[in-house]
Parts: structure tokens; sequence; C-alpha cells
């Protein structure tokens, strides 16, 4: 009910109005960097296998969220974030990075035209595992698939009971509950209780969403930088550290390979770290890492192996972005009531 209706007012031209009062009264600085996180950019009845929770704008609202990003901040690349790190010179005041986790291919179709048009520099976070391998696709979108393709059953029996499915809206709430549940579990646990799932109802193998090593060639020639995001996508603090190791250097091994890319940039796959997590990834070279932390980096005293990031949410309307990327927003916590 609450998120309902901060919705509400969130929609609102007096919401709008207030944001305006407040990036008037923001004070401008130079030690502040805002990392904005992507997935899909899509329009919403496109891939109805796929799970929707993750379209994060509509092409439309993307060019005008870049739009806005442009006439009010400073777009950097991760090789002007880099620059900072090694001390050679400092970031422009109001920087912002735009990334995007995953590699789905609809990136190089509605998302990578709209930041070339718009002149907007990214980093496209790749689990390598995935290029070129028909027979994978992420977990959560293979149980939203096996949700939408249940015909005639009221109810679903789950390790959680017997969950409801028979409206969209009941089918919703089962796929976040079991999606949560499929979080808490060790990795291995977890794709095996998924590959049982969607067996036990006769699910046909998924489609990989995941783009070819030839069209990430051919994006970091247009200029997309390419980071790594593991081979598998598991959650870090879920798998044994010798796993760790083999996935994180794994992945930046794959890109040298593929792309000639040694950018010792790493994105955490769903935000799962922690301290021993941490200490891997820098034992791996990586210089810079990007949690899912919501957040502004105060650049005088980030940690560059925790650098927080703000995911972006089609249900968002431009005016909640503007105020997310206040230095205000970050004080309030908002973020555990409004979009995620």
């Amino acid at each position: 009910m609450i998120k309902q209706a901060f919705s509400s007012v969130a929609h609102s031209a007096a919401f709008s109005k207030f944001v305006t009062l407040l990036e008037g009264a923001s004070v401008r600085n130079d030690h502040l960097l805002r990392v904005l996180t992507y997935h899909r950019v899509d329009r919403s009845d496109a891939d109805a296998w796929l799970a929707p929770g993750l379209i994060s704008a509509t092409p439309e609202a993307f060019e005008e969220q870049l739009i806005y990003l442009k006439n009010n901040y400073n777009p950097v690349s991760i090789a002007d974030l880099l620059a900072a790190y090694e001390n050679r010179r400092r970031l422009p005041s109001c920087s912002v990075m735009v990334t995007f986790d995953d590699a789905y291919r609809n990136f190089a179709e509605h998302a990578w035209p709209i930041l070339k048009r718009q002149g907007v520099p990214v980093t496209l976070f790749v689990p390598t595992g995935f290029p070129d391998r028909p027979e994978h696709t992420f977990w959560w979108d293979r149980l939203h698939q096996a949700l939408a393709n249940i015909d005639g059953q009221e109810v679903v029996p789950t390790p959680l009971g017997s969950l409801p499915i028979g409206t969209a809206i009941q089918r919703a709430k089962t796929y976040k509950l079991l999606r949560d549940y499929v979080k808490t579990l060790p990795h291995e646990t977890a794709m095996a209780w998924v590959e049982d799932f969607c067996c036990r109802l006769n699910l046909p193998p998924a489609e990989n969403p995941v783009l070819s090593w030839n069209a990430l060639r051919q994006l970091a020639q247009e200029g997309v930088a390419l980071g790594a995001h593991t081979r598998s996508h598991p959650l870090l603090n879920r798998i044994p550290l010798s796993e760790v190791e083999a996935e994180v250097r794994g992945s930046l091994e794959d890109l040298q390979r593929e792309i000639g890319s040694g950018t010792p940039i790493f994105s955490y796959p769903s935000g799962g770290f922690d301290e021993q997590v941490i200490q891997v990834v820098k034992a791996c070279g990586v210089a810079l890492a990007f949690t899912t932390d919501n957040g502004i980096n105060d650049l005088r005293k980030i940690d560059w192996l925790r650098i927080r990031r703000i995911n972006i949410s089609q249900r968002a309307p431009l005016a909640i972005l503007r105020a997310r990327l206040l230095p205000v927003w970050t004080y309030l916590n908002a973020e555990g009531v409004v979009y995620r």
C-alpha cells in the first residue's frame, strides 16, 4: 500500500515540481559520482518469456532519461573513472556513469543506438559463460517462463507450500516469492531446484537471451566498454571461494581472449558479495568493482571495490530518477520504500 501510494504521488505534477525545487537548492560539487544500472531496454510486450521485472525502461523513456542526463550532468566513461582511480585526473562535477548488467540481446537492438545518438558512454557487464551457448539461460527467466506456461492449475506445489497461480497477479507474486527463495540457497542447490521445477512442468529448453561474441566484438569496436560479470552469474557469497576465483578470473580471461579487452572492471552478480569475496576479486586484479548497493559515491572516500549504483526500474517516472540523482535522496534512504 505504501508503494502504491508513493507511486501515485511520484507520477504527479506536484512531485515533479517538488523535485525541481530540490534541484535548484542542491549544491553542485565535483566529488560525487552517480552510477546507473540498467538491465533491459525494451517494450513491455516484447520477449514475453523473459522476466518482465528486468526491463529498466522502454526505448522512449530511456532516451528521455539520457537527454536529461546530458543536459544536467556530465556523463563519464569507465576510462574516465579508471583515470580518477589511478589519480591521473579528477572527474568533472556532477559526474554520472551508465552501466548495463547481463548483456541481453536487446542492448544492441534498443539501448546502444540511443546511447550512440545521444553521445553517452556506456559500460556493459558480460556473464562470459553465456555467449554462443544455446543451452544456457538465466535461471530467473526460466522460472518466469515455467510459471507462465502452467495451464489449468490454480496452485503450484513449491518448497514454500502450494502457491496460487490462477491469475496474472498471483503468478507475479508467486514468481517473486520463488525468486527470493532461490537466492537464499547455495548456488548448486538453487540451480538444481530450478531445473527440477522446470522439468517437472515439462518446460522446453529456453532461448539464450545473451549477445553472441561476434555481436559483443562489434559493440566493442563501436565504443562500448565491456566488463566482467563472472562466467555463470552465481551469487558469489553462495559458492566456495575457490569457485569465486574461477568465476572472476575466468570471466576476465574470456574477455581478454574474445575481445582483447583487459580492462580490470567487474560487477557482482545480483549484488552477492562479502568481505572474503572482495578479497578474491582484488587478488584477481580487479581495480573497480560495482555493487547493487543503492547510493551515490563520494570520491573522497570511495571504496573502489564497493562502488554503489542506482538501479533503474521501468515503474519509475523521470521525476524519480531526477530525485535519486540528488544527494538528499541518499540521506532519505527511500530505496526500500519506492522502486527496486
